[in-house]
């Protein structure tokens, strides 16, 4: 042995056994879960934090969104109530402030129920969505999704009426029924504005749809019962916006102030004591939460999940450190981005924080605490 040593070459040795400095000594090592140990999910999810890639950025989420949960269940003191706020929509709730933004296709998924469950007990603050965020978790109200695949040919599905996101399957006849019962709506909201002077904006429309959906497994039913606000400033870009159009042609002039949403939506972040971001997918759901934390110089926390590349200088692909840059994170802050399918990855978020914490301190809440 001593002689092949002796015979390799001395830029070789120097170029594989460089000598190595010594990590901190409190560097976590690497290390999954055992499972002679037996099958316990609450520790296998635990040991994520030492898996290694996005295993480890999974485990840093929920640290992170931990974190917002401490500070959500601390009680406002005297000089943060917010007494003087008429709009029950975005009055100041708690020491922080919990921004929640999706894309339409988590709305189309069955993320749709664990969002429509963050709603339902009231542990989120705000939603930011787009329009086919809202129409999608109406019209499964009315109609079921189906699981398809990805390889069915679009030739063939435009045949048959069926519509296709990813490997779900809407028929269009979802779609006319949410016709048949948006546009009586519409109707008598048209005649608000113009006899009551009624000032429509996105957010107080998805409101007004939550109200008039009346049904328990509704994101936006759960949103108008527990005054939280949904912001979609694109809500005509969608089936939203074909039945407007369509109603148009019956009765014009109803008016949408975007406006008016901007400011109830920065006034959240601004009077907010500390604010939590967790958003899924990118877009204009997530750059409008981000923009409205830049107008407090930033984010105390969050939480993003796409699968977008930073490489093509997109608002979607950018990881958190982007948004420091301008502002909509703080500098002091330690947001996670994980890099996967939400599908895959919210629902395991929302059981390891927010259901877990909800469903520990169940027994002590009154019905009227959001558990009907």
């Amino acid at each position: 042995m001593d002689k092949i040593s002796e015979s390799v070459p001395q830029c070789s040795k120097n170029a594989v056994l460089v000598q190595s400095l010594p990590l901190p000594s409190e560097t976590p090592t690497v290390q999954g879960y055992d499972f002679n140990k037996g099958i316990n999910y609450d520790e296998l999810l635990k040991s994520y934090i030492t898996m290694g890639f996005q295993g480890t950025t999974f485990g840093l989420a929920i640290e992170e969104i931990k974190k917002m949960l401490d500070e959500k269940e601390k009680l406002l003191t005297e000089d943060q109530n917010d007494n003087f706020e008429t709009d029950e929509f975005i009055k100041r709730k708690s020491p922080c402030t919990i921004f929640l933004g999706y894309t339409s296709n988590m709305a189309s998924s069955g993320v749709r129920d664990n969002i429509r469950y963050l709603v339902q007990h009231k542990l989120v603050d705000c939603i930011v969505t787009t329009a086919g965020g809202v129409e999608e978790d109406l019209i499964k109200c009315l109609a079921p999704t189906y699981i398809g695949n990805f390889e069915l040919s679009g030739k063939s599905l435009r045949d048959q009426g069926i519509n296709r996101i990813g490997n779900l399957l809407v028929p269009n006849q979802n779609y006319c029924l949410f016709e048949n019962w948006l546009m009586p709506i519409l109707d008598a909201m048209l005649v608000e504005q113009k006899e009551k002077k009624t000032l429509w904006t996105p957010s107080k429309v998805i409101t007004r749809l939550g109200e008039e959906i009346n049904n328990t497994e509704s994101i936006c039913y759960w949103a108008a019962k527990n005054k939280i606000p949904i912001f979609s400033p694109a809500l005509t870009d969608g089936s939203l916006g074909d039945m407007m159009y369509f109603h148009s042609f019956k009765d014009s002039g109803l008016i949408l102030d975007i406006v008016s949403d901007l400011k109830r939506l920065n006034t959240m972040a601004v009077k907010a004591v500390k604010t939590g971001m967790i958003i899924l997918g990118g877009g204009v759901a997530k750059h409008h939460i981000c923009n409205a934390n830049l107008m407090r110089n930033g984010a105390d926390f969050s939480v993003f999940i796409n699968t977008g590349s930073e490489f093509d200088g997109s608002d979607s692909g950018a990881r958190p450190d982007e948004a420091i840059s301008w502002g909509k994170i703080k500098k002091d802050a330690s947001p996670v981005k994980i890099q996967a399918d939400a599908t895959l990855i919210f629902p395991l978020l929302v059981a390891t924080t927010f259901a877990e914490r909800h469903e520990s301190k169940k027994k002590y809440l009154t019905p009227d605490e959001g558990e009907k």
